[in-house]
This record gives C-alpha cells, structure tokens and sequence, in this order.
C-alpha cells in the first residue's frame, strides 16, 4: 500500500449520537457482547458495516465450532447467550448437531439466512441500538482515554460517544487506531490461510457422504499431482446442511495474505473465487454424488482466520492452551485443539489432554497502553499457536459475552478496574460455563 499522511480530522465530525456501551462490528463477539451489555441495563449501539449481524457465521460459516471439547469424553463449554443463537435455530430446526471430521469436537449447523434473523429478534429483545452499513473510521479520545468512535455512513462521518468501546472488528481496528500494541500476523508473514467457501446443491448426500474422508482427499492429491486441477488444499470438509441435498464446504486455501490490506486482501478475494470453482468442477469430475450437482452461493466474503492480535495484559501461549491452563480471572473456556491453517497442503493439529479446556483470561480482553477500550473475538491477545485454537465461533461467542458485561459494569470507562469475581458471578447468572 502507498503511505499517506496521516491527518486527525475528528473535529470537523459532527456528534451524533452518545451511549454507554460502543460496540463495533456484529459478527459473533460482538452481538453477544451488545446484547450482554444491554441486559445488564446499559444503553448499547452496535455498528455492522454489512446490512445484517451474525459476521464471519452468517457470511463464510454454517458451523459453530468450540461449544463443545473433542475426544472420548465430550464437555459443553459455551453457555449464556450463545444458548439462546442456538434455541432461536432449533425454533425453526435450523441447527443440527454433528460430529466434526476432524476431530475437533461436535460442531452446530446451521441456516445462516435463519442465523440472521435470529440476532436481530435478539439484539431487539434486550434494547440494543443497532446501525448498519457503518463503518469504523477513527477513535474519539481524550489523553489515553478512547471516549467513543468516528463511522462513515451514506450521510458522511458522524462522531458517537461512549462511557466504553467494545473492539468486535476481528482486525483490532479500534485497539489499533487508537495505538494499542499488537502482533501483525500479516503483516510478519504468519498469518493462517483464508478461505473461500460454497455450498454444492442437487447433491446426492448419501453417496456423498459414503466415499471415506480420506479417499477424497487421496483422490484431490492425485487429481492435482497430474495437472488436472489447481488444488492449493489437498484436504478439506464437504459437509451435510440443514436442507436436503446441500453440501457446504470448506476447501480454498489462499495463502501469504496481510487481511488488512485492502490490495492484498482484494486479490484474495478474486483469488479465493477462482478456487471456488475449480474445487466444485473438482467435485462433480471426480467424487461420487456430486454427479449432477452445481455450485451455488459463495460466501459473502473470504474467510479470515488471522489478523492483528492485540498485546494484552496478559498473552495467551501454546503452553497455556496444552496444558489446560487455569487462571482466577477466566470468563470463558475452549478444549479445541490448535488448527493451524498454515500455507502448506494440510493442517496442522495439537491436542490438549482428553476432554480437557483451558481457561480465557479477562486480562487478555485487555488492551496495553490504551483505556477506555475491551476486545472480543479473534483479534485477543494471544500467540500464534493459541489463537489457532482459541479463535472458534464458541469462544467468540463466550469472549463477547464477557466483554460485554464487563463494558456495562465500567461505570467511568475504567475497565481495568472492573471486579473480575462480580464479572464472572454475572457471567454464571446469564448461562456462561466458568
């Protein structure tokens, strides 16, 4: 990207709004932080730039992962308001429950036009103001203090202030902004693989479903050693939905891309199409059920995985998540093993002890050097490794939650100063699994 000036332009901005609680971006965390801070009786704007909620699992995803620990012993680690996404679902039978192929603990399908609807009847339910097609442009602060955000709208820029600020963006872009310490995954080259994902309809799901996992994937390596596709990915998930015979995948791999770069990220875009169809024209020359079937509908975008991560007050390690790591201030938890989308054919997998989580901090919700602000979602604090675990849909659910009534309980905006043991006794009270 070519580097411009910075300039500072928040005082020609126009306040338009002010509230206690600011949460940008409506994916998963930051639903279920704006709907957690509203029961606890704060007044809460959410800001989506796309003109629904739901974000990454109801635009790429049509899997809720992390809810429940893999292995011989399951254990349901994700309550509260996640419960009531996943009761909204099953209202409509819109959700079934399904052993996840790759081990990494049973996973929740869904209709994500259904997962939609369902965030609006619960973010209306509890109060929460929300705005679309907005996005984040710049932080309102006093000294080290984030007081509120600048959003560009259809009516220009406009100023919203905020007793605190929840950072649900995925990319830190408010940590980052208001010059928050981070680690830049794609920026330092590290960054896990996107991905773009489609459905294959007029499928035939029993013949689909009776060639082996691994015949397919011996069938892609084969396919791609002789030339005859272009397959970056030699394994990947082709999964049963809530509709008769609709196959969801999870295939593309592109790799080597900083995502908040808007050049890279839009030749991933393109790029991530293109394998689209090459793995569906894959799919039909090759795998049995897929005979007559056709791709139809792409993601809304390509998936994210990685990003920036804050530098928190505490940095969540491998070590942590291997160990099943315990901590006093934990206000969510995560037994999913370490999935490492890395540039490479395959993916890679460490497993915590049988049944086994460990704990998420509050600590690493927390950004360094700033005030004023709470993270949620991917873009905590925590390492490589870790985050390749702790980044599933569940623990965004269950981070946003925490961070949610964490933001309500900063009477002054003092998140730090929050009492971790009343965060987590309310936690328990809305349904979370401490």
């Amino acid at each position: 990207m070519t580097t411009t000036t910075t300039l500072d332009l928040t005082w020609r901005v126009p306040l338009a709004h002010a509230c206690d609680v600011l949460v940008i971006g409506g994916g998963s965390a930051g639903c279920s932080a704006a709907v957690a801070a509203a029961e606890q009786g704060a007044a809460v704007t959410l800001v989506e730039r796309y003109g629904f909620l739901g974000g990454t699992g109801a635009m790429v995803l049509d899997t809720f992962y992390g809810f429940y620990t893999p292995g011989t012993h399951e254990r349901k680690v994700i309550g509260g308001v996640p419960d009531r996404v996943i009761a909204g679902l099953e209202r409509r039978d819109m959700v079934l429950k399904r052993p996840n192929t790759y081990g990494a603990g049973a996973g929740l399908t869904y209709d994500p036009d259904t997962l939609k609807l369902v965030w609006d009847e619960l973010t209306a339910e509890a109060g929460v103001d929300v705005w679309h097609h907005c996005t984040f442009v710049d932080v309102l602060r006093e000294g080290d203090r984030v007081t509120g955000a600048v959003l560009a709208t259809k009516q220009g820029l406009r100023a919203v202030r905020a007793r605190a600020v929840v950072d649900a963006s995925g990319d830190a872009d408010v940590a980052a902004r208001a010059g928050a310490p981070f680690e830049d995954a794609g920026a330092d080259g590290t960054a896990q693989s996107l991905t773009t994902t489609f459905r294959m309809i007029d499928v035939d799901v029993a013949a689909a479903r009776a060639f082996p996992k691994q015949a397919l994937w011996e069938r892609m390596r084969e396919a791609a050693e002789r030339g005859d596709y272009e397959l970056p990915r030699r394994e990947g998930s082709v999964h049963v939905t809530p509709f008769p015979n609709v196959m969801h995948t999870n295939m593309t791999r592109v790799a080597g891309v900083d995502a908040t770069d808007p050049e890279q990220l839009s030749r991933a875009e393109r790029e991530g199409r293109r394998q689209a169809f090459e793995y569906a024209r894959f799919l039909r020359e090759q795998v049995p059920g897929y005979e007559r079937a056709f791709l139809s509908g792409l993601s809304v975008q390509i998936g994210v995985r990685e990003s920036r991560r804050i530098k928190g007050e505490y940095w969540l390690t491998r070590e942590d998540v291997l160990a099943a790591a315990t901590f006093p201030d934990a206000v969510a938890r995560c037994g999913a093993p370490i999935e490492e989308h890395h540039a490479g054919g395959d993916t890679r997998w460490e497993y915590l002890p049988d049944g086994e989580t460990y704990d998420i901090p509050y600590r690493c919700l927390l950004p360094r050097e700033i005030e004023g602000v709470v993270v949620a979602g991917r873009c905590l604090s925590a390492s490589h490794d870790a985050h390749a675990s702790v980044r599933s849909i569940g623990q965004c659910l269950a981070m946003g939650q925490a961070a949610g009534v964490a933001a309500a309980l900063a009477g002054d905006g003092n998140l730090r100063g929050v009492d971790v043991d009343e965060l987590r006794r309310r936690l328990v009270e809305l349904g979370a699994l401490l």
